[in-house]
Formats: C-alpha cells, sequence, structure tokens
C-alpha cells in the first residue's frame, strides 16, 4: 500500500519569464536598492539586474493588476482581481507583507498610489461605481470612500504639493478631490474649448495647482485647478499610457512605441523610439502585431525602464538612448498551452496563442531564441535526440521544425480541428498527433513523416498521451474522461486488458488511471487537473489546475484524496506542467496569465538544510490547507474532543431574526389590535441564583477577580460569585449561549462572546456589571475563543463560521484592527503574545499557528510539527518566543518560535487547561489530576486528584464522581480554582482540601423539574443521568444525587413531601425516598419516554404518568397496581394537571389538542370551555386552553410555549418557550398576544418553570443549558429598587390618541433633494457647442447623476462654456454674492436658533445657507458650502471648540457620493470647514448633538431605520451606529455630562441609549408604574439633575 501522506520534497519558485503588460499601465518601477518591482500573474516580482536574481512576493491569490511606490521607495502596494480583492502592501527587500487592506472592494483594485508622506495609499476599484477609498494602510482602516464616476478610472495620483488633494482620471473625465473629514468631494475638470472632452489615460502633478494629463488623441492636457489651461498637442501619435515625474522633469510612453522626456515646465528634451531600434533584438513582429506600445515608463536619474504590451521591460541609458537593452522578455497576449522540454539540455520551449514559439534557457534564465509562426500554436513535443521540434496547431496542423536554427522541416495538415497532443515514441521512429477530431495520427519520422496509422476509439477530444517505453503501446485520456488503449503503429485499439499488465510507460502525463487517482478530490467528479507530469526517480507527481495550484504528490497515488503540497504564484488556470529532463527543475505554464514559472526541485535529504535558505517558503503557506495534514496516521481522536468538534452551535431561529417574524406576522394581529389586551402583571422576578457552570463544552472560562470574586459562564449569563457570601450577581447582556470568556490582565473586566447569526463579544465590568464595549458584526454564529493581550488594549476573538475568522479588535474604541480567515478546523484556543501584541497563536484540531499582523490581515504559519495533533490549550512562556501546548494525547509541546523543541507527557487524556505562573505552570486533564509543573516543564511539582476523599465540610454540594475531566484551571488568592466537564466548580487549597463551590448539571437537556410542597428544596432529573434535590434557602446548595438507569424528564413530590416519582427516558418509572433517594418501586409498562408524572393533591393516592406512546396511565400509589388507562390522545403527552379533588385530569398534546380525564378509570369527558374555569385545578402547568389564549406570542410557529406554571395565589402565570424566554403574565391570560414582562438568562429553550410552595421563588430550568435557575418574585409594591426590568411586549400598543397636526404633517415630509432631482427647464435637443461631435456616454443618458459637477447653488457649470460668438473679445464673467437672506426654517425644524459669543450673534439657518447674525450691527454672513437644505444645526458647548457649529443637510442615497446626505462642521467665525461627514442616512439628517466633550457628534437619519450614528468628527470616523426606531426619531440629544449617554424621543417612544466601545445598546423608556400611563409622541428633551 502507497504512503499517503504529502510527500517531503519541496519547489521552491526560481525564476519567472514574462511581465504583465496588458490591460495594466504604471506597474514598473526602481527600488531604492535600484532593483526592479513589477508584477506577473499573481506574483510580485523584484528583479537585481546588476546580479540576474529574481525575489517573489507571493501574497497574493488571484491577478495582480495594480502596483503603486512608496515615496521611500522600499515599499510596494499591489491590487488584485477577484470576488473579495485586497491589497498588499509588502517590503521589496524582505519579500514579506507589511500590511493587508481588505473588505472594502469588489472585482478588483484598478490604481494604487501613495501620498508625499507615504502615510495613506488611495485605492480604486473596478465595482461599477468605481469606488475610491483612502486608506491609512498601516492600522488597514479605511479614512473616506466615495463612488469615483460611472465610468472607469484609469489613474489617479495625489497631489504632492497640496494636502488632502487628489486627481483621478478616465473615460471622457477628469475629477479633482478634496479630502475633508471622512468625505472625498469631487469637482469636475471643465474642458471648456481648450480642448476636446475625451479619455485621460495618465496623469502627473506639478506645483501651483497644475496637472498634467495624457489623452487617448496622443495631445497633453495642462490644468490649473480644474480648468484645462493649454494642451501640448501630438506630442505622441496616439494615446498615452503612462506619465511617470522625477525630480529632473517628466517621462511619458505612449501606444505609438516611442518614450519622451519632458523638463518641468513640460518643454521637450528628448525622444526614444523603440520601433527603430530592435536591431540585434528578436523583437520581429508577426504582420499580425501591433507594432510596439509602451504601458509603463519609470524615469530615474539616468535610466529609463520602459514595460510595453507585449511583456517586454527595456531599460534606457539617457545619454545612450538609440540602444535600449531587453531585460526581460516573455510571451505576449493570449492563451499559453504549449510546452515541451529538452531531453538532454536545460531548455523549455513554449507556444502560445500569440503565434511565437519560444526557447528559454533554464540555467541562463533567459529567451535564447524566438520564431514567428503562421498559425496560434496548442501544443508542442521534442524528438528524443532533440533535433526536431514538432508545434500542433489551433487550425489542425502541425508543423516540425529543427531546434538548432529553427527552420521549417516539414508542415502537414490532415485535420481540421485543433491538434491538443503531441509526443514522440521513445524510439524516436514515430509522432503521435491527437487532435480535436477525437483522433490520434501515427506519423513516420524517417518516412518524412507520412501518416502511417489511425486510432479511432475516442468519442471527445483527445487531452493526454503516453508511449510505453517499448514503443508498442499508446495510451490516450479524451474529454469524456474514457482512458483507451492502442497498439502501435498501427493503431489497432487493445480491449484485452491481460496483455497490458506487464506495460512500463515511458512518460506519465495522463490525468486517468489507476496511478494517479490520488490527484482526484475524494468526492467529485470535475475535471479541473489541466495536465500532470510524474518523476520516476523520485516518486513524486507534479499537478496543474484550474485554480493556479501547482501541487506536489507521491507517484503512484492510489487513493483518492491523496495529500499534497501546493504552491500558488499562477493566477488563472495552468495549462501544462512538465519536468526538466534531469528532474532539476518544474516547468509551469499559465493559460490566461501566459507567463513560464520555474520552480526548482528540492528532493528530501535537501529539504532540511533548505529550511535555512529559503525565507520565501515560509511566506506562502507551502503545506496545504485542502490537504487535512501532512500524514495519515492520524491518532484516533478523543471521545469529548470528537463530541466538541461536531457541535456546530447552529440556531433554527436566532433572536436577532425575531424582529423580522414579528413584521410578517404584523398583519395578522392586526385585527386582534383593536381588543383591548391584557396588561402585563405588576409583579416582577428577579434573577437570584443559577446551579450550573458550563464545562462540558467550554475551557478556560473561570477566574479570580480583583476582588477575589469567581467569574465564570452557564446559558447566557455571566456569574460573578461570591464565595464568602454564597451570592450570585449576574451581566444579563447576552441573549444566547455564552461560549467564552476572557479575563482582563487587570482582572476587572472579562470579556464573554456568544452564539448568534451576527454574535456579539461584550467586554464587561465585574464590579457594576455593565458593558464596557460591545463588538460585533464579524462572526457569524458564534464566537468560541477569545483572549485580552498582556496591556489589555487589544482583544482577539474567533467565530464559529467556517473559516473560523479571527479578529483582533481595539475593544475600548470596539475598532476591528485586523481579521483573516484562521483554519478549516475548528479552533480551540486563541493567545495573544504578551510580550509583542502584533503576535498571537491559534490552536484547535489538527493545527497549531502562529499568526501576525500586518495592517488589517494577519498572516499564519502553521507550526512546523511532525505529525499534527490537536491542541486543546496553549500559553506563552517567559520569553516571546517559547510557547507552551497542550494536545489531545496528554503531551505538552513546547514550541520555540514556530518550532517543536520537545514533546513532555503530563496528563492520561487530553490536556484541557493550562494557566502559566510567575514561576511556572499548572495543567488540568481528562484525567481529574491538577499538576503544578516548574518553568521549563522539566519535572512536576506537585498533583492534586479532585477525589469524594478530599472534599472539604464547607462544600456546597457533592462530587459526582471521583476524577472528573478538568475543563478550566485558575489561580489566585493561595487557591487552584477548578471547573471541571460535570459542572462543578472547585476551589482547591494548595494544601490539598478540596471546596465544590457551584455545581450544576452535566451535558444533557435537563426537563424534569418539581418543588416541594411544603420546604424551599426542588428536584430536577435530566438526560444527564442523574436525579438531584437542591436547597433553595440561602445555603444554595445540592444536597443529594442519584445516578439513575436512563436519563429521565419529568419528577414530582408526593402531597406529603416524602416520596418523590420519576419519569425514565426508557417508558419506566421509579418512586424512590424524598430524603435517601432509594427507590421504593419501580414500573416499567411503556415503551416511549415517561413525558409527565403527578401525584394526585390531598393524600396523593393517585399517581398519573403520561408518556410519548400517548397513554396516561393511573396509579394506585398504596397498592401499587395500574388501576386505568386514558385513551385518545393522538399525539404524544406534553403536560398533566389534577383538579383539587383529585377525580379530573386535564392533559395537553404535542397537537395542540386539550383533553379532560376522570380518574381513576380514565374515562374521557368533554367539557365546555366555560366549565373548564370554574373547575378548581389543584396544579396548572398546561398550556392550552382559553385561559391561556394570551400566552402564546405572534410568532407561536417558532417559538412553542414549552412550560407554564401558575403562582399558589393565582394570580401570575409564568411560562417558558423555545427561545430561553421566561414571561410573566397576569392571570387569567384571555384575549390574544397578552403584555408580558419578558427576562432572558436561558440560552436555549425553557424547559420547565415551578413556583415554590409560597410563592417567593420561580425556579426554571433550561434545555439545552442543563441550568437550574433561582429568581426572587418581587410583589407589586416593591418597585423602587428594580433596575433590570423586562422590555415591554412584542407589539405596539395602537390604542393611543392622534397627534397634533403639524406633528402629522411632519411626521410625514419627505425631503427630495429640489436642487438635483428635477431639471427646472425641459431639456430637449443639442447645446450648439456640442453638436457634431459624438456625444458622451453621460450625455446619451441626459444629465445623469453622476456627471454633473458637484452642486454649488450656482447653476451647474456646463461641460464647456457656451461661446458661439468665438468672433467677439471674451468678457470676463462676472460672479454673484450672496449678500443677504431672508427667512429662517422653523416650519419642520427644532432646536436651531442658537447664541454665540456670549449672546453677541445669533446663528441659525434657511434653505443651504447657514446664517451668523451680528445683533449690534444686523449683518449677516454665510456659511454656503452645503448643496442642499439644511436640516438641524447644533453648537459645540466645550470651551476647547468655541464657535464651532454642525448642520445636517437633505441626501439622496446613502452611497457616500456627492449627493449623499452630509453633516458639515464649521467655525461660525471664519467659515472655515473643518470636517465634512457624509453619511448612509438616505433621505437626510433630522437631528444633530455634540457630547459633553464635544469630540463626538451624534447624528439621526430620516432613513426608514432612522438611523442614529456617533461620529469622532475631527477624524470623520464613524464609530458606531444602529437602527434607530421604527418611527420618526424628532430628537436626540447627549446628557449634558456625558460622552456615552444619550436619549432619543420621537413618535411613541422615548428611548435611552449607551454607547459601548463601536456598539450603541438602547432600552425603551418603561411607562408601567405610573397608572394608566400612555406613551404619547415625544418632540422634545431636557436633562434635570438628580436631588
Amino acid at each position: 500500500m502507497a504512503d499517503r501522506t504529502a510527500p517531503n520534497c519541496h519547489l521552491r519558485l526560481e525564476w519567472v519569464y514574462g511581465y504583465r503588460g496588458h490591460q495594466c499601465r504604471n506597474n514598473l518601477y526602481y527600488t531604492a536598492a535600484k532593483e526592479i518591482v513589477y508584477f506577473v500573474a499573481g506574483v510580485g516580482v523584484v528583479y537585481n539586474t546588476r546580479e540576474h536574481k529574481q525575489k517573489f512576493y507571493l501574497g497574493h491569490n488571484d491577478d495582480i493588476i495594480s502596483l503603486a511606490l512608496h515615496p521611500e521607495r522600499v515599499l510596494v502596494a499591489t491590487g488584485q482581481v477577484g470576488k473579495e480583492p485586497y491589497i498588499c502592501v509588502w517590503d521589496s527587500y524582505t519579500v514579506q507583507t507589511v500590511s493587508i487592506l481588505k473588505d472594502v472592494h469588489t472585482h478588483g483594485i484598478a490604481c494604487l498610489a501613495f501620498d508625499l508622506e507615504g502615510q495613506c495609499l488611495v485605492s480604486v476599484g473596478l465595482d461599477s461605481k468605481n469606488t475610491i477609498c483612502v486608506w491609512d494602510w498601516r492600522r488597514g482602516k479605511v479614512l473616506a470612500a466615495a463612488p469615483g464616476h460611472t465610468d472607469r478610472i484609469f489613474d489617479i495620483s495625489w497631489d504632492l504639493y497640496q494636502p488632502n488633494k487628489l486627481v483621478s482620471c478616465g473615460v471622457k473625465h477628469i475629477k479633482f478631490w478634496s479630502l475633508c473629514g471622512n468625505a472625498l468631494t469631487p469637482k469636475r475638470g471643465v474642458f471648456g474649448k481648450t480642448g476636446d472632452l475625451q479619455t485621460i489615460l495618465c496623469l502627473a502633478c506639478a506645483k501651483d495647482e497644475v496637472t498634467y494629463s495624457g489623452a487617448l488623441n496622443g495631445d497633453i492636457y495642462l490644468w490649473k485647478g480644474i480648468n484645462l489651461m493649454r494642451t501640448i498637442q501630438g506630442a505622441h501619435g496616439s494615446g498615452i499610457f503612462s506619465m511617470n515625474a522625477c525630480e529632473e522633469g517628466f517621462a511619458t510612453g505612449g501606444r505609438d512605441g516611442s518614450v519622451r522626456l519632458w523638463d518641468l515646465n513640460f518643454k521637450p528634451i528628448t525622444v526614444i523610439d523603440l520601433r527603430e531600434t530592435d536591431q540585434g533584438y528578436k523583437v520581429a513582429r508577426g504582420e499580425n502585431s501591433r507594432g510596439l506600445s509602451v504601458r509603463s515608463v519609470c524615469w530615474r536619474g539616468d535610466h529609463i525602464l520602459v514595460g510595453t504590451q507585449d511583456s517586454e521591460i527595456f531599460e534606457v541609458v539617457v545619454h545612450d538612448r538609440n540602444k535600449p537593452f531587453l531585460i526581460m522578455q516573455g510571451h505576449c497576449e493570449g492563451e499559453l498551452w504549449a510546452l515541451a522540454v529538452h531531453p538532454t539540455k536545460p531548455l523549455a520551449m513554449t507556444g502560445s496563442d500569440d503565434r511565437s514559439v519560444r526557447i528559454w534557457s533554464l540555467i541562463d534564465h533567459a529567451l535564447i531564441a524566438r520564431c514567428n509562426m503562421e498559425e496560434p500554436i496548442r501544443c508542442a513535443a521534442v524528438s528524443t535526440d532533440g533535433i526536431h521540434l514538432a508545434l500542433g496547431m489551433k487550425d489542425g496542423s502541425f508543423t516540425v521544425l529543427r531546434v538548432r536554427d529553427m527552420t521549417e522541416v516539414v508542415h502537414v495538415k490532415d485535420r481540421k480541428e485543433a491538434i491538443h497532443e503531441l509526443k514522440y515514441s521513445p524510439d524516436g521512429a514515430h509522432l503521435a498527433v491527437g487532435s480535436n477530431e477525437n483522433t490520434v495520427d501515427i506519423y513516420g519520422v524517417v518516412q518524412r513523416y507520412k501518416k502511417v496509422g489511425e486510432c479511432i476509439g475516442s468519442n471527445s477530444f483527445i487531452t493526454h498521451m503516453d508511449w510505453s517505453t517499448d514503443s508498442k503501446y499508446l495510451q490516450t485520456n479524451d474529454g469524456s474522461g474514457r482512458r483507451l488503449f492502442y497498439r502501435m503503429p498501427s493503431g489497432k485499439e487493445v480491449t484485452n486488458r491481460e496483455e497490458l499488465k506487464l506495460v512500463q510507460w515511458a512518460s506519465w502525463t495522463c490525468v486517468l488511471g489507476p496511478e494517479v487517482n490520488g490527484i482526484w478530490p475524494k468526492y467529485s467528479d470535475i475535471n479541473d487537473i489541466n495536465s500532470v507530469d510524474a518523476n520516476f526517480n523520485n516518486q513524486v507527481l507534479v499537478t496543474a489546475d484550474d485554480y493556479g495550484l501547482v501541487k506536489l504528490m507521491r507517484y503512484p497515488c492510489i487513493r483518492k484524496g491523496a495529500k499534497f503540497k501546493k504552491y500558488l504564484g499562477h493566477s488563472a488556470h495552468i495549462t501544462n506542467v512538465r519536468w526538466s529532463h534531469d528532474y532539476q527543475w518544474v516547468i509551469t505554464i499559465g493559460g490566461a496569465d501566459h507567463s513560464v514559472f520555474q520552480w526548482k526541485f528540492i528532493p528530501e535529504r535537501k529539504s532540511k538544510e533548505a529550511l535555512h535558505i529559503a525565507p520565501q517558503e515560509t511566506l506562502a503557506d507551502s503545506n496545504s490547507e485542502e490537504s487535512d495534514s501532512d500524514q495519515s496516521d492520524v491518532p484516533e481522536m478523543d471521545s469529548e474532543i470528537e463530541q466538541e468538534t461536531q457541535l456546530t452551535y447552529r440556531r433554527q431561529v436566532y433572536k436577532e431574526d425575531l424582529p423580522q417574524l414579528k413584521e410578517q406576522c404584523k398583519e395578522k394581529h392586526r385585527a386582534t389590535a383593536m381588543k383591548k389586551r391584557e396588561r402585563a402583571p405588576g409583579n416582577g422576578i428577579k434573577l437570584h441564583f443559577i446551579h450550573g457552570y458550563r464545562g462540558y463544552d467550554c475551557r478556560s472560562n473561570l477566574f479570580y477577580t480583583q476582588t477575589g470574586e469567581i467569574v465564570y459562564h452557564v446559558a447566557a449569563v455571566g456569574v460573578v460569585y461570591n464565595r464568602q457570601q454564597n451570592t450570585q450577581r449576574f451581566y444579563m447582556g447576552h441573549d444566547d449561549d455564552i461560549l467564552c470568556l476572557a479575563i482582563h490582565p487587570l482582572k476587572d473586566y472579562v470579556a464573554t462572546g456568544q452564539v448568534g447569526r451576527d454574535s456579539s463579544v461584550h467586554v464587561w465590568d465585574t464590579e457594576t456589571l455593565k458593558p464596557m464595549s460591545v463588538l460585533k458584526g464579524f462572526h457569524q454564529l458564534g464566537v468560541c475563543a477569545l483572549d485580552f493581550s498582556a496591556d489589555g488594549k487589544r482583544l482577539a476573538s474567533v467565530g464559529l463560521d467556517d473559516n473560523h475568522t479571527i479578529v483582533l479588535w481595539d475593544w475600548r474604541k470596539g475598532e476591528k484592527l485586523s481579521a483573516m480567515r484562521g483554519s478549516k478546523d475548528k479552533i480551540f484556543v486563541v493567545k495573544i503574545n504578551p510580550y509583542l501584541p502584533d503576535k498571537l497563536i491559534t490552536a484547535g484540531v489538527k493545527h497549531m499557528k502562529f499568526w501576525h499582523k500586518a495592517g488589517g490581515g494577519l498572516i499564519g504559519r502553521k507550526g512546523n510539527m511532525g505529525k499534527t495533533e490537536t491542541m486543546m490549550c496553549a500559553v506563552y512562556g517567559w520569553s516571546e518566543e517559547m510557547v507552551f501546548s497542550g494536545t489531545c494525547t496528554g503531551d505538552i509541546c513546547i514550541w520555540r518560535d514556530m518550532f517543536l523543541m520537545k514533546t513532555v507527557k503530563a496528563h492520561d487524556g487530553p490536556v484541557f487547561s493550562m494557566h502559566a505562573l510567575e514561576k511556572g505552570f499548572v495543567t488540568g486533564g481528562k484525567d481529574g489530576i491538577v499538576a503544578l509543573w516548574d518553568d521549563t516543564f522539566e519535572r512536576c511539582l506537585k498533583t492534586y486528584a479532585i477525589k469524594r476523599a478530599v472534599l472539604a465540610p464547607g462544600s456546597k454540594g457533592l462530587l459526582l464522581e471521583d476524577n472528573p475531566s478538568i475543563r478550566a484551571i485558575s489561580l489566585g488568592h493561595g487557591h487552584i480554582l477548578v471547573g471541571t466537564k460535570n459542572g462543578e466548580i472547585l476551589e482547591v487549597d494548595k494544601s490539598g482540601p478540596i471546596t465544590l463551590l457551584v455545581q450544576g448539571h452535566m451535558e444533557g437537556e435537563v426537563w424534569g423539574l418539581a418543588t416541594h410542597p411544603h420546604l424551599p428544596l426542588c428536584a430536577t432529573v435530566s438526560d444527564d443521568k442523574t436525579l438531584r434535590i437542591w436547597d433553595l434557602s440561602p445555603s444554595h446548595c445540592m444536597l443529594a444525587v442519584r445516578k439513575l438507569r436512563k436519563g429521565g424528564r419529568c419528577c414530582c413530590f408526593s402531597p406529603d413531601g416524602k416520596a418523590l416519582a420519576v419519569g425514565l427516558n426508557d417508558g419506566s418509572f421509579l418512586i424512590v425516598n424524598a430524603d435517601t433517594l432509594e427507590d421504593l418501586v419501580s414500573f416499567h409498562h411503556r415503551k416511549d419516554i415517561i413525558s409527565d408524572i403527578r401525584f394526585s393533591p390531598g393524600a396523593g393516592k393517585y399517581l398519573a404518568v403520561a408518556s410519548g406512546d400517548s397513554f396516561v396511565d393511573i396509579y394506585n400509589v398504596m397498592s401499587s397496581k395500574r388501576v386505568g388507562v386514558c385513551k385518545g390522545c393522538l399525539s404524544y403527552i406534553t403536560h398533566l394537571d389534577w383538579d383539587k379533588r383529585g377525580k379530573l385530569l386535564q392533559v395537553n398534546t404535542a397537537a395542540k389538542e386539550q383533553f379532560f380525564f376522570e380518574a381513576p378509570r380514565g374515562k374521557r369527558q368533554t367539557i365546555p370551555a366555560s366549565e373548564v374555569e370554574k373547575i378548581d385545578w389543584s396544579t396548572w402547568t398546561c398550556v392550552l386552553g382559553p385561559s391561556l389564549e394570551g400566552v402564546w406570542p405572534v410568532i407561536s410557529e417558532v417559538a412553542e410555549v414549552t412550560a407554564a406554571c401558575l403562582s399558589n395565589d393565582r394570580r401570575v402565570l409564568a411560562t417558558g418557550d423555545d427561545l430561553g424566554y421566561i414571561k410573566l403574565f397576569r392571570y387569567p391570560v384571555k384575549g390574544k398576544y397578552a403584555k408580558f414582562k419578558r427576562y432572558v438568562a436561558h440560552s436555549t429553550h425553557v424547559t420547565n418553570v415551578r413556583w415554590t410552595h409560597d410563592d417567593s421563588l420561580l425556579v426554571t430550568v433550561g434545555g439545552g443549558d442543563t441550568c437550574l435557575m433561582i429568581w426572587a418574585h418581587e410583589p407589586e409594591g416593591l418597585r423602587e429598587f428594580k433596575l433590570c426590568d423586562s422590555e415591554e411586549s412584542d407589539i405596539e400598543s395602537e390604542d393611543d390618541g392622534g397627534y397634533d397636526s403639524d406633528v402629522t404633517r411632519e411626521n410625514e415630509i419627505n425631503y427630495t433633494i429640489k436642487a438635483l432631482s428635477t431639471n427646472m427647464r425641459p431639456m430637449t435637443g443639442v447645446k450648439p457647442h456640442l453638436q457634431m461631435k459624438e456625444p458622451s456616454i453621460d450625455e446619451r443618458q441626459g444629465v445623469v447623476r453622476g456627471s454633473r459637477p458637484p452642486v454649488s447653488r450656482a447653476l451647474p457649470q456646463p461641460e464647456k462654456l457656451q461661446t458661439n460668438n468665438v468672433g467677439k473679445k471674451k468678457r470676463p464673467i462676472e460672479d454673484l454674492v450672496l449678500e443677504l437672506v431672508f427667512g429662517y426654517r422653523g416650519n419642520d425644524c427644532r432646536n436651531n436658533v442658537h447664541y454665540l459669543n456670549e449672546g453677541a450673534d445669533i446663528i441659525y439657518h434657511t434653505a443651504s445657507v447657514g446664517i451668523v447674525l451680528n445683533l449690534t450691527t444686523s449683518c449677516q454672513s454665510f456659511y454656503v458650502e452645503h448643496s442642499d437644505d439644511i436640516l438641524c444645526l447644533t453648537i459645540n458647548q466645550h470651551p476647547k471648540f468655541p464657535n464651532v457649529v454642525a448642520t445636517g443637510q437633505v441626501g439622496d442615497t446613502g452611497d457616500m457620493s456627492a449627493t449623499s446626505p452630509s453633516i458639515h462642521v464649521w467655525d461660525a467665525m471664519t467659515k472655515q470647514t473643518l470636517s465634512v461627514l457624509r453619511c448612509f442616512h438616505s433621505g437626510g439628517v433630522c437631528s444633530i448633538s455634540f457630547s459633553a466633550t464635544g469630540r463626538l457628534l451624534l447624528s439621526v437619519g430620516l432613513d426608514p431605520e432612522h438611523t442614529v450614528i456617533i461620529w469622532k468628527w475631527q477624524e470623520g470616523a464613524k464609530v458606531a451606529s444602529r437602527v434607530g426606531h421604527t418611527q420618526r426619531i424628532f430628537v436626540a440629544e447627549f446628557r449634558p455630562d456625558s460622552d456615552t449617554h444619550f436619549v432619543s424621543v420621537g413618535i411613541k417612544h422615548v428611548r435611552f441609549w449607551t454607547l459601548a466601545g463601536r456598539a450603541l445598546l438602547s432600552k425603551k423608556g418603561v411607562l408601567s408604574s405610573i397608572e394608566d400611563a400612555r406613551m404619547q409622541t415625544m418632540l422634545s428633551v431636557a436633562f434635570g439633575a438628580v436631588p
């Protein structure tokens, strides 16, 4: 059996032939080290001409199409195409990534440019809006973005002499941009009549607002400001593709093949015509060629670099300008398919659709011969003696040339379809030619290529062929995936496979056959592998596929899905791959990128040495991702880990979906809303204590806080437990399962991550239990690992999405610093390096990765270990490069950098948790042992076994078993804190005794819950096969536990509290003694699960047992016999209740039926609804019936009410549902959709709720979250101290009176953009100056939005000034000056008049003008930068920002273009614009407010969601945004003393907001404590002091 591991040898990219000249420009530069940087395919190349060496940058995964050089000329930025394209900034010296910029552009990145300081980078996308984006590239952060133009943009440049100004140009336009705040504001260049409006291809900026640009017709246009001043006509014969500015002047290159040099005032210096100087160079062009076309020039000192359309790079020395050196050549545009290697010399031959055949020397890395043919070439072969070169053409002919001098031997055309494959036989006698006509023709070489045979057997085109070593057989592959064999030379098909058994093949280039099964993925039938070639000597196979991957595998590879090593570089499909004759190199050729790559083969024995000499190899992770690992003997997985890896935490319905679902159901209750709905109850509940700790699928989630309390999580609650007082406090900000917890180095803040569609991480204070920051928007499905950096400023998080995305946050600001896909396999732990916060590690299933931050991305490298193990935990050691990780086999791996130094055996079974101390480590494993180690893991200092025997007397419960699996471990306050898989939290004293602090059920759903009839006790039974009794009094501990044969779903105390009945999942039930939990009696009459069990009231004479078989059995407890069976239910039974007399049973089934049966016989009764209410029920836990109509929510399809319980005073009904909500209703709940109070603490479905005997507590259990929660009941009077009450009900009340007419009108105003939306005059006909000219695309569409000049209130300037009468002298056009404005906008705005300067001036607005009126001189002065009506105005009250005003205007779409709504912040005295904030509030900005410190600005939009945004207005950065309310918000204001709290008011609501990091949290104002108050429409807000 062949080895299934990946081969141990490597490939290293050694040379790339070619340069990308087509569809790109300005992509060739000298670096500071005088090397040349350019790109080809997906590789950035740094070429040293003096030493003739190349270095490669391999950080991209698709075609690179743009490149910019940093002003210091060491760093390079490159942009690529693709669905999620990104920009890499990398160092041309080390070819390592410095920063990755991603998540903004789509399609591709067309242009890039650095500014003068090199701080900012601008990029232009290939999307339909040609988005322009300005980056702070070191931080990977977007500073501003705006739609660039409706048409392609070809070049963009920073004005190097003015800050914050840019110029872009492209199809029929040039735009001058200014950057202010987060806004890029364009002004279109005015061509006037100085020059034709045409496409501008390149630009360069000069002093004094002068810009030079190269146009499509070969003219150079000189711009001053935004106006065209003059043109330099005929600078080139046709389009100018490239313009490069240097100290001495400008260089331009054009389609006419010449380069011109100009001085600083654009006076011509000299011309270099590359077309004339081809003496001595093989630049002979075929008739088809367009001639040489220059795409890129770079002038430095006396050297000029020129890149041409045909993938050639010239270097010209200025004083010897008629002798250009050709320093790089490649194939021209067109697919490249043909590749052959010389049988005895280090030569490779390639032929392409550019009709040229070229011979490359693999030693000199140079082109040594080139010859043009008549037709595109599709395949090539060299005869065995190396004399003839055969070329197969696209038109069905083939040509044979002599290799020496490229002269033709013969040209044969027997076919009409392309020849795709040809091969010489090993004995040199025959040539086999395979065509797309499904045949292979055999030609005799010696008979001057006479046709001697024909193979017809395929029914599809021939793709691959191989000869046998004795030249007697040929095997072929065809397009339909068939493999056929022929006898040679006759071409007769071999049908008897027996005779092929001993055939040996001379080469193996076929993709079908048992030897190469492994090249195909396991379960696929795709044909995306284009070429393979086997190296028989080293037993390796190299393959080339459609995704641009070169893969190395073992040969033969018999089983599908073989392991491999993969190499990136080619961007698109690789068409062919071959080993060189001596197996030193692999040559691959790219189809669309028409480049030739030469890879050095490093066999196994040299791999070790090679590691030290090849820095680049580590760059692109050569040990591939998809092949899970490099070895096949994967150790058997531990059962616990196996279980955990399979948890996906997917939900049918996420809580985030509720608002939408409610909207969909709104129609349903339009009718019912008219009826009066039941009020919510006056009393509330408050979470008091939780029994439970999430240990079964989480690790390292238990810590001491600063004050010595213990923090951990369970369900959707963060718990802070005080072990002295045995009390708990809760952080209730999450609404679904918390999966991970990390503590800040100062031990005062905690970060927790939860499950959710868009899941969030909360950072909260353990003292105040207030959220400090909420991070969301990046992780789907959930967050599974978190870690703070040592300085506490950063937080790393890992998501549960398929790629396990890693995000690095500045958590206080709520800002994402970097993000990257982590790994296909599950990640269990992330840790930030305590010494270098830019580095981190992740560990998980079969991997350990070492990451470092690069701008907005992270670069990861796999740890080098012999065999890949699953890592469960990891910590950093005493220096920055030491890492210790615990594996699933019980070893500790010790790493230095990314190399495994050694392993130490620590535990039996997985090491789940470890913790670093000042001088050593502590580890905990599945074997239930806590071990203390010295600081090198040399020796184990002490071990503690977790056993019942050493449990201290003060424990709050009982250990379920000895040596439970340890999942979390942490140290502090002289103790070791341990969390187990069984849900126990223990404190181990250094001297040995163990105290149990908290415990809960283990993994498995908890359904059974019963409260004791007269003591503060309750019993629970769970799928974890235990029955437990809990003390609900302040001692909060587990009193007794018993293991059961099977899990159980229900339990019930007898009326005297002495016996306890338990129903099990296998259809049996037991009655046990309630104190000792010993069996009294048991029965097994049913097969299905026992779903509910109840003693009859009073003496408890009968026991009703409901099962999933849809029967209820009635037993006589005394005689322990079955006395009756209730039949007739259609579905399994969910709930049971007895009436007070013990005669009648009420039954609910899963089909939502309600039945009544008479005890003891079980006869079914039909009772009318009116009577049911009169019956006195002993308990009420059913969920159906007229008196419960109102508990079913609007969206009852997805949210089943699973449990209910009526308090003993019959006033309050508690329900639990599938979404984890606990609700309180006023009983009876008549009428649909009653109002309620709602509490979230359970994460998944609530399975049961019960009031205690005196109604003082409500006890609830959660299904999947295994918790038992105890809620304190707060009766009606005690409303003063409650902080976190429930939210109000789902549906807004619709029954509260009308509005004032003004308010109604204002609510309905729709601000259209008057200035922009309609043309005042109908525009028909053609303006005179535009006649006789081809209308541009813009003009054809009428006046398109994007083509307008940025709007000033002046009339839009025409594209050229209208002048018909050329003869007359031009009169200067006079400007209008605004002198006086009458009017003030009060009809639909508020709070928009303010005093300035201690009341000397007032400021207000009307139309699009901000007005400052001096009250003494009554002079008006104006701010006129707005382009449309101003709707709101506010003043910054902070003394640091005197006279700073913000105004918000109307706008149309929120696409960040010039017509988007915007906020201008300006100085009221100087009228200087300080910042412009373009925003996504489509419609307009209706309210703005500055914060207390004056640094933040709050804005509210008119969009349908009434979005609320908070800005740092000085930087133009958006801090946070969130949907505000479904209805119009009129005013939002910061509290006068706060930067984080504000209030918004509007139609029928008041909301109180808190800014936490980047997240906005809001609570609705609740009026329920005032009798009969109705929520009205609020129009204004003011803040008072609290007495």
